[in-house]
Parts: structure tokens; C-alpha cells; sequence
């Protein structure tokens, strides 16, 4: 699987109808306002360990086709 930014995987769900509440220290906080459900992405320099991006698409609802 590729590997992912954070900022890309932030635009990808802001894209998607998320909307970012807030950034503290070096997390960012979207909300879903469908589900009501707020999903925290480390906002790191490096790329995303797999387990942590699988996590965040899992909590989205998205799979890693749609992000392909």
C-alpha cells in the first residue's frame, strides 16, 4: 500500500464532508456530522505507519480503495 502524509489524508476527508474542529500541539481533530464522530490524525512530518492510517479509514468509514 502507498504510503500516505498526514496533510494528504486531511485534505482527502475534508473532501469527504469532515470538518476540521481543531489542532492541538501536533494532533487534528475532524468531525463527522453525520456520525457525530471526531477522528484524531497526528500531524507528523513523516508518513503514516500503516496501522495508523488503516485506523483512521476504519473510524471514517472509508476503505483503502477509496483513498487510492
Amino acid at each position: 500500500m502507498k504510503q500516505y502524509k498526514p496533510e494528504e489524508i486531511k485534505r482527502f476527508l475534508l473532501k469527504r464532508g469532515r470538518e476540521e474542529t481543531h489542532q492541538k500541539w501536533s494532533h487534528c481533530y475532524l468531525y463527522n456530522p453525520e456520525t457525530k464522530k471526531i477522528t484524531t490524525i497526528p500531524m507528523h512530518t513523516k508518513d503514516l505507519k500503516i496501522w495508523t492510517l488503516m485506523a483512521i479509514l476504519r473510524q471514517t468509514g472509508f476503505t483503502k480503495e477509496d483513498l487510492e
